[in-house]
């Protein structure tokens, strides 16, 4: 297992960490994202998206649970399990969970049957408005070459 500590304290540094996950997360990559509301899982979701080529605003799929990002290589799935706490979760989530391209899954813990083991979890911390702590967790050392290129460039 390894673990590293970011600390952002801008929009700007949150976005520097956003570059270096667009450049080395690949297809098949399971991102969990923990954190408050309003912790930046979103944030950093849009950040990867910009980096990946994608110009429109990237908004929370909360009322959607999933917004598919087929304009971008590789694709991007973007999970808010959030409404799903205590429902059914036999929706078909676990095509593009497992699918083809990075999927991004906010408020993992009210799905986790469905997410396989070889993921990235990253837990976000709120600081104040604009400083950001970002844990980011490789339990199964799936994603060590995404750690090392984060670590490279503190």
């Amino acid at each position: 297992m390894e673990k590293i500590e970011i600390y952002s304290h801008s929009l700007d540094e949150t976005n520097k960490l956003a570059k270096i996950l667009a450049n080395n997360l690949k297809s098949e990559s399971i991102i969990l994202l923990s954190g408050d509301l309003g912790a930046g899982k979103t944030t950093l979701v849009g950040g990867i998206l910009n980096e990946l080529g994608y110009k429109d605003h990237v908004v929370s799929p909360t009322f959607n649970i999933l917004k598919c990002y087929f304009e971008v290589t590789p694709n991007v799935f973007h999970i808010d399990a959030y409404r799903l706490e205590d429902q059914n979760h036999d929706i078909g989530l676990e095509e593009f969970i497992e699918g083809e391209g990075i999927c991004f899954i906010e408020w993992p813990k009210f799905i986790e049957e469905l997410i396989p083991n070889r993921n990235l979890k990253i837990n976000i911390y709120r600081i104040d408005d604009n400083s950001r702590k970002f844990e980011i967790i490789d339990e199964t050392d799936s994603y060590l070459d995404v750690l090392k290129a984060i670590k490279e460039a503190k």
